[in-house]
């Protein structure tokens, strides 16, 4: 297998996952910065452009970081990241969901419609109009999820999954690029650090 890496939390979600895996995959760089995902040689395999993606021996090509992790997890189960059982497993795809939908997804084009508008202009639509609003939607969601974790230890209660590897890969770009962790959201933020103290935070 090949994976092909560059910057940026989606990357680094997987590598993530793999790292807790104990998985080596042989990696190949893109250089996102030069737009090198938006040329030939890597549009052939991943047509939408877009990082990262995994090639598999027999040359078929899985984008999509979820998706990605999902094929990890049913072909190296230990230790299981999503969960053993259907009911563990969807309690997982749920946050998942959740995170990606309402506070990843804001967050990210809120910066690629700002801050990274030079770097993403020329390559996606953009709606530099929407930015603030997309930040503040985040930033309203962020806290709407704490109050749904209180009192947990992860997003999945006592189970460590890929949820909290996908939060913690976003909230720590976010905090990179002016949308810091609000504060008041005493639980994210301690989930967040628990994962960083994780060897695997480095990958």
């Amino acid at each position: 297998m090949k994976f092909y890496n560059s910057v940026g939390p989606n990357p680094r979600a997987v590598r993530m996952f793999m790292a807790e895996k104990g998985l080596d995959i042989a990696k190949v760089e893109v250089d996102l910065m030069k737009g090198e995902n938006r040329q030939a040689a890597y549009t052939a395999k991943n047509t939408a452009g877009q990082m990262p993606c995994l090639e598999l021996d027999d040359g078929t090509v899985i984008a999509e970081i979820t998706a990605i992790c999902e094929y990890l997890e049913d072909t190296h189960p230990r230790p299981a990241l999503i969960g053993t059982t259907p009911k563990e497993k969807a309690e997982t795809r749920m946050w998942t969901r959740r995170i990606d939908l309402n506070i990843c997804e804001p967050m990210a084009n809120g910066f690629r419609f700002s801050q990274g508008l030079p770097l993403f202009q020329n390559r996606i639509p953009t709606a530099p109009e929407a930015a603030d609003g997309l930040k503040r939607i985040a930033q309203d969601r962020l806290l709407w999820l704490d109050k749904q974790l209180a009192g947990r230890q992860w997003v999945c209660g006592d189970r460590f999954t890929y949820a909290d590897i996908h939060l913690f890969a976003f909230l720590d770009f976010g905090k990179q690029v002016g949308q810091p962790i609000n504060p008041e959201a005493k639980t994210i933020v301690a989930i967040c650090d628990r994962v960083r103290d994780r060897p695997t935070a480095k990958a």
